[in-house]
């Protein structure tokens, strides 16, 4: 897929309660006390498609947010509970028209069968822009929720920690493969719908995908109709080898965390390279660049808002993705200068989501505008679309 800085640039917003700053919710654009309502979580996503933005994402998870990789904490002074991603993309879908909408499900303990018709829904409720996250967990605690399995409560520094991550890994890789073989189980024109002659459906052209793996053994067909995408876009986050490696058998969209161009340029080598070692160097697969972004239009602004924020939170903030901190046009110069490393796009994680939301579809995006680097109009009607994928064929039409 060409990075060339002539093509306009992909940009995703990733939203996550107030914000991706702990203490977000404290700030007057916050609006705490409407988490939990879908007219939230509507006004968002609303202000995200006024920007013209590919997608957004919803965080979810299987346990309580916490300050810890792998353990639950006790802390009060911090969001904690959030709807269902997928639900809440569904109830979204209907009130806007041309934005993506990519739901977090965490595959390590939810079952194919049910993610896939989940988000087949989404897509045929959207009128194809649904897209899935897809998200392992290792917590230990998340395990027991379900009852089924055990999961060792192994540290970064052990080297029992790499065998658990990449069996979690290898499992989301056949899971993907699973929901996507589910949503071809159904062809195309298999619903006939002929009252004139009592035929509702085409029963040769549902399909049994009879997966047998080391983790699922599935029949199929699945129960809903093959989604108006074929394959709604299938999404991850990489930070290292083993994610880079589900990104690159699976996804259509990879999320990396550079923190410089020549980090950026290094890791766009090794997604491609297991690309080509999956034997998909053929495939289109996005990698986007994630940023957390504190913006404002003054110099200075935006740093004084983050220190103030970390006095509240009571420690420094740090993420796993680049921060970046200034105005909309100094954003605009680093992400014009991190293509050159091949990168696609990138998603934007607004550290306070009523301020640098607003910020992005406002600021941001006209400054891209100006410069030839961004639409000005939607120009797909579906998520495929808008990222330059075509339509899949189906794998079991004859």
């Amino acid at each position: 897929m060409s990075s060339a800085p002539s093509t306009p640039l992909h940009l995703a917003v990733g939203l996550d309660g107030t914000g991706w700053h702990p203490a977000s919710w404290r700030e007057p654009t916050a609006r705490p006390g409407d988490l939990l309502t879908a007219g939230y979580w509507a006004d968002l996503v609303a202000e995200a498609e006024r920007g013209l933005l590919d997608f957004v994402t919803l965080e979810d998870g299987l346990g309580p947010q916490s300050s810890h990789a792998l353990d639950p904490d006790e802390r009060t002074d911090q969001v904690r509970g959030r709807l269902d991603a997928v639900l809440t993309a569904s109830r979204v879908a209907p009130l806007t028209r041309h934005i993506g909408l990519v739901p977090t499900a965490v595959v390590t303990h939810t079952e194919p069968f049910h993610l896939s018709k989940a988000i087949a829904t989404l897509d045929h409720i959207s009128n194809g822009r649904a897209g899935l996250r897809v998200q392992i967990t290792a917590r230990p605690n998340e395990a027991a929720h379900f009852g089924r399995r055990t999961i060792p409560r192994v540290d970064a520094a052990d080297p029992a920690a790499q065998e658990v991550m990449t069996g979690l890994f290898d499992e989301a890789a056949d899971h993907v493969e699973v929901v996507r073989r589910l949503w071809d189980s159904w062809e195309d024109d298999a619903e006939i719908r002929d009252a004139a002659t009592g035929r509702f459906v085409d029963r040769d052209k549902l399909h049994h995908i009879d997966f047998e793996g080391r983790h699922f053994n599935v029949r199929g067909p699945s129960i809903t109709p093959r989604p108006p995408q074929g394959q709604p876009v299938v999404t991850a986050l990489a930070h290292r080898t083993v994610p880079y490696r589900l990104v690159a058998r699976q996804a259509d969209v990879g999320y990396v965390t550079p923190h410089d161009v020549g980090q950026a340029r290094a890791i766009v080598a090794e997604v491609r390279a297991e690309q080509e070692a999956a034997g998909r160097a053929d495939r289109p697969l996005h990698v986007f660049a994630d940023l957390v972004v504190f913006l404002d239009d003054e110099p200075g602004a935006a740093a004084a808002r983050r220190e103030r924020l970390d006095a509240l939170a009571g420690e420094p903030y740090t993420s796993d993705a680049r921060v970046f901190t200034g105005t909309p046009a100094a954003l605009a110069d680093l992400l014009q200068e991190w293509r050159s490393a091949g990168l696609t796009g990138y998603r934007l994680r607004p550290a306070v989501a009523g301020h640098d939301l607003p910020a992005i579809t406002r600021s941001l995006v006209p400054e891209l505008q100006r410069r030839g680097a961004f639409r000005h109009a939607y120009e797909a009607d579906t998520l495929r679309g808008l990222l330059g994928l075509a339509r899949p064929a189906n794998r079991y039409a004859a």
